[in-house]
């Protein structure tokens, strides 16, 4: 277990450095590129005119702004930290990194959806932190340890 958490933690620090935080090219392309494909995925499913750049326009005095930390990194991230450090077969490690990926691209999707739709109808902006911080975030929290789970448990079957 030591040696999970230790790993875990290493494994966050390096992702993080590469593909999150400003420190290269490589990932403001790649944060720029997710964000991107988070707008291109929502716009079917807002009002026309409402996402306006990266913008989703909620109220004339109120929008929401996808940027990096939006754009599901975080989450995608702290789960292939899991998915590096756990003791698992080499080959089932990127299968599983890359259905994580879609996953939680698709969530992180339907979250901004959920966030967008209570601000709108369920009390306007003060409803932003319940559905953003404390609903959005623990869907992602669920799908992330429940995908996870499901990896540790295929992960002991094809050792077997």
């Amino acid at each position: 277990m030591k040696k999970f958490v230790l790993l875990y933690l290493l494994a966050l620090l390096l992702l993080f450095t590469l593909f999150y935080a400003d420190t290269s090219i490589l990932s403001r392309v790649l944060n720029d590129t997710q964000s991107a494909l988070t707008l291109m995925m929502l716009e079917p499913f807002l009002k026309p005119g409402q996402l306006q750049g990266i913008d989703i326009i909620i109220t004339p005095l109120y929008k929401i702004i996808i940027t990096q930390a939006c754009n599901g990194m975080v989450p995608i991230l702290f789960y292939f930290a899991a998915i590096v450090a756990y003791p698992s077969k080499l080959w089932v490690k990127p299968l599983w990194m890359g259905a994580g990926y879609l996953i939680f691209t698709l969530i992180n999707v339907l979250r901004i959806l959920i966030v967008v739709h209570f601000v709108e109808q369920k009390g306007g902006r003060s409803n932003f932190y319940l559905a953003h911080d404390i609903f959005g975030n623990a869907l992602l929290m669920i799908v992330g340890l429940g995908l996870f789970i499901l990896f540790i448990k295929q992960s002991r079957l094809s050792s077997s």
